[in-house]
């Protein structure tokens, strides 16, 4: 859990890891005090995979990118701006390092929930840290709809057995919701701001 804030005290272990997306090769380099150091998590890859590319655009902001994944796929494969955001410093540095090893032009930056976020975005797109508890987590998820742009979008996956369920029936309160596809029990949800 400590992970998603801080890893001051916590022994490197430097890893470099290759992922195919649809045909889209990257190198991410990881380590510990991040999440899923030593593969891309299976909720990420679903996101990822089931996400229509040739409707992403415009400015996207990838909300707690970790090392990377999301936002340097989405700028391998799009002409979207890219920003990048997570609270953990450790992950910043690494987000940084990756956009480097795979020539992506990536604009990456500390933020403690939205705290340092200053514009509006088409797209958020996040594998939300579901362990920050709900209360958090509902911050970050619903506040999202003030850093959208009009008709934007939070696309996020979330396992159902960590309550994909009930947060795409809250989700309803201020988005028009929808599931854009579910894989082995991961729901990706779209938000869309009314």
């Amino acid at each position: 859990m400590s992970h998603y804030f801080t890893n001051d005290n916590i022994k490197h272990d430097i890893n470099k890891i290759n992922i195919i997306i649809n045909n889209i090769h990257l190198t991410l380099t990881t380590d510990s005090g991040v999440f899923s150091k030593k593969g891309l998590d299976f909720g990420t890859r679903s996101l990822l995979e089931k996400l229509k590319v040739d409707e992403i655009k415009g400015d996207v902001l990838d909300f707690g990118c970790g090392y990377g994944p999301v936002g340097i796929y989405l700028k391998k494969v799009t002409n979207a701006n890219i920003d990048m955001v997570d609270i953990n410093e450790r992950a910043l540095n690494l987000a940084k390092k990756n956009a480097n090893l795979n020539n992506v032009n990536v604009n990456i930056f500390q933020s403690d929930i939205y705290q340092n976020v200053h514009k509006k975005y088409d797209f958020i797109i996040s594998n939300p840290p579901i362990r920050v508890g709900k209360e958090i987590l509902y911050k970050i998820l619903f506040e999202a709809n003030d850093h959208l742009k009009e008709n934007g979008m939070l696309i996020i996956v979330v396992n159902k057995d960590q309550g994909a369920k009930s947060i795409t029936r809250d989700l309803q309160k201020i988005y028009n919701v929808s599931v854009l596809g579910k894989n082995k029990g991961f729901y990706i949800i779209c938000a869309k701001k009314h």
